[in-house]
């Protein structure tokens, strides 16, 4: 994993000038997704890369830090709205219920969520004096989250690569966007609990589930789709919006997930989001041998002697 991510960081900075260090402008998620994504940028800083991270006044975790610059914009939402919405989200998205609870669920939050980000989506956009800045300073890339396509419609306002940074997006739309097959038959939904090995029934459930992600990420996109239509002067779509990413760096791995046919210009660093742990000492590391060898020989024994 650790390898998976140096190769997903290598392939990020080739966008930039070997000799001297690009300058990036940075649009986060909040929550998790800043979390992970900060990692990556603490190493881009390294590189003497120049960062510039844009974010609502009203954050729940992106703060100020010595490796990059920080340009704030007001939001119309409270510290405290914005984290009741987050809690009450993230509850109904893990709480067990039975399959049609859930989707209802999820259409209800799903809208008030989409409400909170095309809100602070279209302050950023008609903020005259941030956008000024933006527009003049020449950024060599823009490195975004597309779960909110806020980064990429500034990327096409601002005609520069976009790198996408995600773990996955609802309703397959990161397959849509890079053309990679995605048959219901075979492709799990999310929330089904299905393996890519199901029985007739869960292909149905499946199937079913398709559809309506279809439904709820086009009522939930779509604000998104008018704002970038307005903002960039002709109807857009999120498929097209999504299409021109450059590289898209996935924090996944197929330790975890089923084996996939992806796209060129798709990266797996599953391994950025595995925690660093100490070396194991000389005594650990004779005690796991030990251990190993150990139960080996208990295993011969008993293979030898069947009781």
């Amino acid at each position: 994993m650790i390898h998976q991510f140096s190769v997903g960081v290598l392939v990020f900075l080739s966008l930039f000038c070997l000799a001297n260090g690009g300058k990036l402008l940075v649009v986060p998620m909040d929550g998790s997704h800043w979390l992970s994504m900060r990692s990556l940028l603490a190493a881009l800083s390294q590189k003497e890369h120049e960062i510039v991270i844009v974010a609502p006044e009203v954050n729940l975790n992106v703060k100020a830090s010595d490796y990059y610059t920080l340009k704030t914009y007001p939001v119309p939402l409270t510290r405290e709205e914005l984290g009741a919405s987050m809690h009450s989200f993230a509850n109904d998205l893990f709480e067990r219920r039975p399959f049609l609870q859930r989707i209802t669920a999820l259409y209800e939050k799903v809208q008030v969520i989409s409400d909170l980000y095309i809100s602070s989506c279209s302050s950023l956009l008609h903020n005259k004096y941030l956008m000024q800045y933006l527009e003049g300073s020449k950024f060599d890339a823009v490195l975004t989250d597309p779960v909110v396509p806020c980064g990429q419609i500034l990327a096409l306002h601002l005609s520069i690569p976009s790198v996408f940074f995600l773990r996955g997006l609802p309703c397959s739309l990161d397959l849509q966007a890079t053309q990679c097959p995605d048959p219901p038959s075979y492709v799990p939904r999310t929330f089904t609990d299905n393996s890519d090995h199901m029985t007739f029934i869960q292909r149905v459930e499946n199937l079913f589930l398709k559809s309506s992600e279809s439904f709820i990420c086009n009522f939930a996109y779509l604000p998104f789709e008018l704002l970038a239509s307005d903002v960039l002067h002709r109807p857009v779509t999120m498929k097209e919006l999504l299409s021109h990413g450059s590289i898209w760096l996935k924090r996944m791995d197929f330790v975890f997930e089923y084996p996939m046919p992806v796209m060129p210009n798709i990266v797996f660093i599953g391994g950025i989001n595995c925690g660093k742990k100490k070396t194991l000492s000389q005594q650990d590391i004779s005690i796991f041998a030990y251990i190993i060898v150990f139960f080996g020989l208990g295993r011969s024994s008993s293979s030898l002697h069947p009781h």
